[in-house]
């Protein structure tokens, strides 16, 4: 068989695109180019990198600024805003400029990468995509270079603000703080923890969301049912996460400090874990109950077709909706007077259930290594998640832990369903179907 015979379906050219697009920045960053000291870091550690960045996670084995010089940098971001988007929006946005016809194939990719409902109007989503990425992205560079300016200098003001904007609203999580402790310098300040706050929500939505946001403004009764569940139920995990946070770390990791802040940190807490990776508290400092929290934020994640990660919101509402259907003897999973078809419950456990046995094993191969269980099942619903939160052991992770943590972060961000997908053949329904039979449940 030659190359040319050889046909990609949408899944696997998703698949195979960001795997490339990993090991091109692993090469990159193994440069001498990249390392302010001048020299080659393990191709391992770039290659990890790379994955970190392009599955926009933000678990680093060396902090960004002390490491990596503005070339090193520049692939980051690089790596990042691909990654966010998707390589295949990118290829489109190419293609638009050149004024390339798209053909059927890319479509399909593209609705995949997007998180499309159907093909049709595929290439218009990825217009208004391309489009609230390049505003919001602006605005929060704008805002962030002119806080930045007193303290960094004009040049310097400029790149943070443009990096840490890409980061944010990517849901990536890396900074140019030079800290080692992601934003806890700056826990206090309003205007970043806004700005930052804003961009990961603004990601973390998902550009289906923005698209009914763009065509039907704030007439929410005309949404599709997909943009009304993911922002309903965003709200009530910001809300709900915000309070909790407030609530168990008052007299802990935020006792001593002004209200204020302690309510802005506990905000912060319970945005980042929506897969972004920044946080403004000493993660070690967290109460069990708080870091238990963290994790189950960490595992829910952000919107479909978003720049972040984890079952997603809109999964996880549905399984919720599922549960309280059955419990309640009813056949049909109703909401916002609409029901929810056999397909999508299907779907709905199908990924569920494999991104939670990848990340089982994540962890027992982590353990294996020597990781504490807490760490290790931290490190793996962070890594699977593309979350970035970590409590201190990505940068003395054994090798075999990097690689687990690498394909984690891989499998998270293509999604654990598309990787299994496109190692398998499409197969045709078969005619004849085998007898049903019942059997026990639970």
């Amino acid at each position: 068989m030659t190359w040319r015979q050889i046909r990609l379906n949408a899944v696997q050219t998703l698949a195979l695109g960001f795997a490339g697009l990993i090991l091109l920045g692993g090469i990159l960053l193994a440069l001498p180019i990249s390392s302010r000291d001048g020299q080659s870091i393990p191709f391992l550690n770039a290659l990890f990198t790379s994955a970190s960045a392009c599955c926009v996670t933000g678990l680093v084995l060396y902090d960004t600024w002390t490491q990596f010089t503005i070339f090193g940098q520049a692939v980051i971001m690089l790596l990042i805003q691909v990654g966010g988007l998707g390589f295949m929006t990118v290829s489109i946005l190419v293609s638009i400029m050149v004024g390339r016809r798209i053909g059927l194939h890319r479509r399909y990719v593209l609705m995949d990468t997007l998180g499309a409902l159907q093909v049709g109007g595929v290439v218009r989503l990825t217009r208004r995509a391309l489009a609230v990425t390049a505003v919001c992205e602006g605005i929060g560079a704008a805002v962030l270079a002119v806080w930045f300016l007193p303290r960094y200098g004009l040049a310097r003001s400029l790149w943070m603000g443009l990096f840490h904007a890409v980061s944010a609203f990517c849901n990536a999580g890396f900074d140019l703080l030079g800290t080692g402790t992601s934003l806890t310098s700056v826990a206090g300040e309003a205007v970043p923890n806004a700005v930052i706050m804003s961009l990961i929500i603004c990601g973390g939505l998902g550009f289906l969301v923005w698209d009914d946001v763009l065509t039907h403004k704030l007439r929410f009764r005309q949404w599709r049912l997909h943009s009304k569940i993911v922002v309903t139920t965003t709200a009530v995990l910001l809300i709900a996460g915000t309070a909790a946070f407030y609530l168990l770390e008052r007299g802990n990791a935020f006792a001593g400090l002004p209200l204020g802040q302690q309510l802005l940190m506990a905000a912060f807490q319970s945005v980042t874990p929506r897969t972004a990776g920044f946080n403004t508290v000493d993660l070690m400092s967290l109460t069990e109950s708080s870091t238990l929290l963290t994790m189950i934020l960490m595992f829910v994640g952000a919107g479909s077709g978003s720049t972040g990660g984890g079952i997603k919101v809109n999964t996880f509402a549905v399984l919720l909706l599922a549960m309280l259907a059955q419990v309640r003897r009813r056949d049909d999973v109703d909401v916002f007077r609409r029901r929810l078809d056999a397909e999508t419950l299907r779907k709905a456990y199908s990924s569920v259930s494999m991104y939670t046995l990848v990340c089982l094993t994540g962890c027992m191969i982590l353990c294996v290594q020597g990781i504490a269980l807490e760490d290790a099942l931290y490190e793996a619903v962070s890594a699977i998640g593309t979350v970035g939160l970590t409590r201190g052991v990505t940068p003395v992770l054994p090798d075999i832990s990097k690689a687990a943590v690498l394909l984690m972060m891989f499998i998270g961000r293509v999604g654990s369903m598309s990787v299994a997908m496109a190692m398998t053949r499409d197969r045709p329904t078969p005619r004849v179907r085998n007898i049903p039979e019942k059997i026990l449940i639970g």
